[in-house]
């Protein structure tokens, strides 16, 4: 059906260890481990929390946080804020600044316009690539350090000149980045490039689920650009990326340490970065950076990032309701009904959380020794999957209303 499993035997003991643990437990703590993989829990959304609480970054997790209330002046969370991290894709709102610096937004030529979009919206690598290679590579950074007066921001080291993804870049520089964009920028350039973060694509053109974090955390409105590397598969079903492209972003995962000024920044450990503005007005800017054990599945991290978002005092932000459960399998579908006739939206990433508000019957599904008719409705998706992939023991799951 959807997912890739292991013998009827094997699921079948594995469940039910699964179903014999939750017994001993108090059913009330609705928390479950998965059959297969992640451990995965059902959590409500937090209730906002006091500025003085700090950042909750799951265990094994290295995180850089910052948020920045621009209604106050000030920061609600600080964690780590100068330390670098390689950006990921997260480097592209330098290089979209850069193509616009003392343009307007409409003196760009319908292809570079065309390569900006892809590059904000679905975080296109072979547009970033174009741009690094045609503006001069890593004199782009060096000029938007000196720009915005950055202070932990450096070109990728002199081994990889080519490897855009290598740039150090910590949270308060990001925060830097994004007040520049709001308050400093021409308006036509905010307007442009923040509009083309309002519409990031839910699958990357990498077929990576880019929704995480911010864009998973908080409820519209919201502009998020976000930034991966190290992972091998990333849920969506998109185009995949030419090697050259790819490679710009993320050359091996056994990537060594290198000198040049970027020796202090890991580039071996799997990077799930999480950046952008958040509530009316643009309240609130929020960066999250974040570096996994090696191995992280792209499920694990993406559920990590969420917790660790989830957790932050973040002033303007509202959360959507529902009930946060584990899933279990690989390549499990969201359609768009209660149905396996009816469309698939997209898949979910491995062993990823996903936001339940309420579930429904619908069409009986198999998977031997598992027969289910319960959907559950995924808001942020826009539709539903089969109750058989939620790692909870019931059919239907307790707390959570029908549809």
């Amino acid at each position: 059906m959807s997912s890739a499993r292991g013998g009827a035997v094997v699921r079948s003991a594995r469940r039910g260890a699964v179903r014999a643990g939750l017994l001993a437990a108090a059913l009330a703590a609705l928390v479950s481990t998965t059959a297969t993989a992640a451990p995965a829990a059902l959590a409500e959304t937090p209730a906002p929390r006091p500025a003085a609480v700090q950042a909750d970054v799951p265990a094994g997790v290295t995180a850089g946080v910052a948020v920045f209330d621009r209604q106050t002046g000030t920061f609600t969370e600080q964690l780590n804020t100068a330390g670098q991290f390689r950006s990921a894709s997260v480097v592209k709102l330098l290089i979209a600044l850069d193509v616009l610096w003392n343009r307007s937004p409409d003196a760009l030529p319908a292809a570079d316009r065309a390569r900006i979009d892809t590059m904000l919206r679905g975080s296109d690598d072979t547009a970033a690539s174009t741009f690094w290679s045609n503006n001069g590579s890593g004199a782009i950074v060096d000029r938007m350090v000196t720009r915005l007066g950055l202070t932990d921001t450096l070109r990728p080291p002199s081994t990889h000149p080519g490897y855009w993804g290598y740039t150090a870049l910590s949270a308060r520089d990001t925060v830097k980045i994004y007040r520049h964009l709001l308050d400093s920028a021409p308006a036509a350039t905010r307007d442009y490039l923040l509009g083309n973060l309002r519409q990031s694509t839910r699958c990357a053109t990498d077929g990576y689920d880019q929704h995480f974090g911010i864009a998973g955390s908080f409820n519209r409105p919201w502009a998020v650009k976000q930034g991966w590397s190290g992972f091998s598969s990333g849920g969506c079903t998109a185009t995949t990326p030419t090697a050259t492209a790819a490679a710009a972003k993320e050359p091996a995962a056994t990537a060594a340490r290198t000198a040049a000024g970027a020796d202090a920044v890991d580039l071996s450990r799997p990077a799930l970065h999480t950046t952008g503005v958040v509530g009316a007005g643009d309240r609130s800017i929020v960066a999250v950076f974040t570096l996994h054990p090696s191995g992280t599945s792209y499920g694990k991290a993406y559920t990590d990032i969420g917790r660790l978002t989830r957790s932050l005092n973040v002033p303007g932000a509202t959360r959507p309701a529902g009930t946060w459960i584990g899933t279990w399998g690989s390549g499990v579908r969201v359609r768009a009904q209660a149905t396996t006739a009816s469309s698939t939206l997209t898949t979910l990433p491995a062993g990823v959380e996903v936001l339940v508000d309420c579930q429904r019957r619908g069409q009986q599904v198999s998977e031997p020794p598992y027969v289910n008719d319960w959907w559950a409705h995924l808001p942020q998706y826009g539709g539903h999957m089969t109750n058989i992939y939620l790692s909870v023991p019931e059919n239907q799951v307790p707390g959570v209303p029908v549809c």
